[in-house]
């Protein structure tokens, strides 16, 4: 069995390189991605235009790990998204669950407040 705490860790840090491909092929081929402010996306073509779309704008990003548990199929993140939009810097607090099946994530459920980030933009 993978390790899914591995796994997430190196979600997290491909982020940092924007690659929306990169960052899909760590879901399953059915793969929902739930940013809980809006509605979840499933598989890989959908999540592709939607990654691709939303860090279309970032310049940077960088996602500190504040505290990771995992146990079986389930791994929970605590984070800090450090993001650039354009020249805008925008410090998300994030919380993210994701349910984990043969190494790829099956469902990824982010939390955060939408007010925080559309704020920094502003």
């Amino acid at each position: 069995m993978a390790n899914n705490e591995q796994i997430v860790r190196d979600f997290i840090a491909a982020w940092s390189r924007l690659d929306a491909d990169e960052i899909v092929s760590y879901f399953a081929e059915d793969g929902i991605y739930h940013n809980m402010p809006v509605g979840p996306v499933q598989g890989t073509k959908a999540l592709t235009q939607f990654i691709g779309g939303f860090i279309a704008d970032w310049t940077s990003t960088e996602w500190d790990i504040l505290n990771i548990l995992s146990e079986g199929d389930v791994v929970m993140v605590e984070r800090l998204d450090r993001t650039h939009v354009g020249e805008k810097p925008v410090n998300l607090p994030c919380f993210g669950i994701f349910e984990m099946e043969g190494g790829k994530i099956k469902v990824w459920r982010d939390y955060f407040d939408m007010g925080t980030y559309v704020g920094a933009l502003a």
